[in-house]
């Protein structure tokens, strides 16, 4: 039974010891296991004279300076290089750089074939298609194994099977420059051997790149791997969320990608403690950062303020900004979460398109107007990328606001608390709700787990608090209510008023009137598919 080894569909992270029948590291430049010679022309480019580069690097910073300035020459050069040797295909490796993926050779590479005898290359039927000045430093002659090569390479396969003269012949010349030598002859020996001796970041990374070129998507993935077993840094991990711009078998690198944008995501889950690094992130890296679910913000006004400040730093040209803003950061930002007192502010906010900023506000809003359950199904659904619909796990708890202006200032605040976060409460813990407003003054809701003072047993407590310190008042009518089976309406628990100074809250240590244990029994007719749902209308007294 054959087997395609250039399926699309072959895992790129998955062990490709299948891809061979064994190891044929005893065959590798062995001329009785040879057909072919393989002919290595190493010549110096212009970044090979740099005395710190000498194709050498020793760090991930290193790697990514050398790897910049070689971009750049390439693009300097005006045309692919090709050489005429007798009976011999000449492939220029930096000709790759530009490849369309094309699966004609000819079009992919300066192939140049030119007859044996000088008589018949004056007839003018050679083709000489460029020239490369480029000095030979060195030639490695290798004996190969056509076989080998084309199962593992798409690259190599065409060479030898495109049925032009050329993949007839004995004798296969290869031009590279000096700085990718030792990643080519290490990704020859990858092709009999399955393994690598190479074990550092830099010198996989070439690896890596070689591999692309001659599209050996085994090693690609080994590669990846071996990657992703070394220790990540920062830095290591915004290089590696750029291969996907800089290779073209973009799924064999996914799995590096991934991993880098997990580390970025946990090692800045805390935004503001390493706010100096974050702010200095290229957008790649705050992408990562803003995707987490694990951020530990107090509310998602936090990361839309977060992300606004970033952006206005990295991007102080108006309209840049306001494309990185719409098309980028946006995705990662769950405008669905944010309170509607900041939701209003986006509206007028010169820094989104007004047709961007109205679209996630009514996206918001509407999610904001479904029902607990509805949202769970939209958030269950969400399997996108940027997770619009899934809440974090904020510091302060969202909570829904309806407000009145008449006859009197009046809202009505809504707060679901998990099964989970009120088991997380005993024996003595608190959970905030995020700040609302009342009167142009900022209110607050804490579920707590108190010490009942009359029978020494735990119980569950809501308090209202305000948030301004000093000398402010407000007088206030609460009533604290819950939904309760069996028919899951709101039930008032308990009422008041109360005249409110800096940082004094006011509520009910027992909302209840029952033990902790009770309130939390499976059988408890306080919790509807395990969310427990408060409510306190406040209204404001003059």
């Amino acid at each position: 039974m054959s087997m395609d080894l250039f399926d699309p569909r072959v895992d790129m992270d998955s062990d490709d010891s299948h891809l061979s029948d064994g190891n044929f590291g005893f065959a590798f430049n062995d001329s009785n296991f040879s057909d072919r010679v393989l002919r290595i022309e190493i010549v110096a480019g212009i970044y090979d004279c740099h005395p710190d580069a000498e194709g050498v690097c020793t760090s991930i910073s290193d790697w990514a300076c050398l790897r910049k300035r070689r971009r750049e020459d390439v693009k300097k050069e005006d045309a692919p290089g090709a050489t005429v040797c007798p009976d011999e295909q000449i492939l220029n490796q930096h000709d790759m750089d530009d490849r369309d993926g094309s699966e004609n050779l000819e079009e992919a590479f300066a192939v140049v074939e030119e007859s044996p005898s000088g008589d018949e290359a004056d007839s003018g039927n050679e083709s000489n298609w460029s020239t490369d000045s480029s000095t030979v430093l060195r030639v490695n002659t290798l004996h190969i194994s056509s076989p080998i090569l084309a199962a593992r390479s798409p690259f190599f396969y065409k060479l030898f099977s495109n049925g032009m003269k050329e993949s007839e012949q004995r004798h296969v010349t290869l031009r590279i420059n000096a700085c990718e030598e030792a990643a080519f002859m290490e990704l020859l020996n990858f092709m009999y051997t399955n393994t690598l001796s190479a074990n550092t970041a830099p010198a996989l990374l070439d690896i890596l790149m070689a591999a692309d070129k001659f599209e050996v998507a085994s090693c690609m993935g080994y590669c990846s791997r071996m990657l992703r077993s070394i220790p990540m840094t920062p830095e290591s991990a915004l290089l590696y969320l750029e291969l996907p711009s800089s290779v073209l078998k973009v799924e064999a690198v996914q799995p590096l990608t991934d991993a880098a944008k997990q580390y970025l995501a946990a090692r800045y889950k805390d935004i503001h403690k390493f706010q100096e690094e974050v702010m200095a992130l290229p957008l790649a890296g705050i992408e990562a950062v803003l995707s987490c679910d694990d951020l530990q913000v107090a509310s998602e006004d936090a990361v839309y303020d977060f992300a606004l400040k970033w952006a206005r730093m990295q991007y102080p040209a108006l309209e840049e900004r306001r494309v990185v803003l719409g098309t980028h950061l946006a995705k990662f930002i769950r405008f669905p979460y944010m309170s509607c007192r900041k939701l209003k502010k986006i509206l007028t906010c010169n820094d989104f398109d007004q047709d961007v900023s109205l679209k996630l506000v009514v996206e918001a809003l509407l999610f904001k107007a479904e029902s607990p359950h509805r949202q769970r199904t939209l958030a269950a659904a969400d399997d996108s990328a940027p997770r619009r619909f899934i809440e974090r796990a904020y510091k302060y708890r969202p909570v829904k606001v309806v407000e009145f202006e008449l006859p009197r200032q009046q809202c009505i605040v809504y707060l679901d608390l998990k099964r989970e976060e009120c088991t997380n409460l005993f024996p003595s813990g608190r959970v905030y709700s995020q700040a609302f407003h009342l009167g142009g003054q900022g209110f607050f809701l804490s579920a707590h787990c108190n010490m009942d003072q009359q029978s020494s047993n735990h119980c569950f407590g809501l308090f209202l608090g305000i948030q301004e310190k000093g000398s402010v008042t407000s007088t206030v009518d609460y009533e604290f209510a819950a939904r309760s089976k069996p028919t899951e309406e709101f039930v008032s628990k308990y009422k008041g008023n109360y005249t409110f100074t800096g940082g004094k809250a006011v509520g009910y240590r027992n909302l209840f009137g029952i033990t902790w244990t009770s309130f939390m029994a499976d059988d408890s007719p306080f919790f509807i598919n395990d969310i427990l749902h408060l409510r306190a209308e406040l209204t404001l007294r003059y």
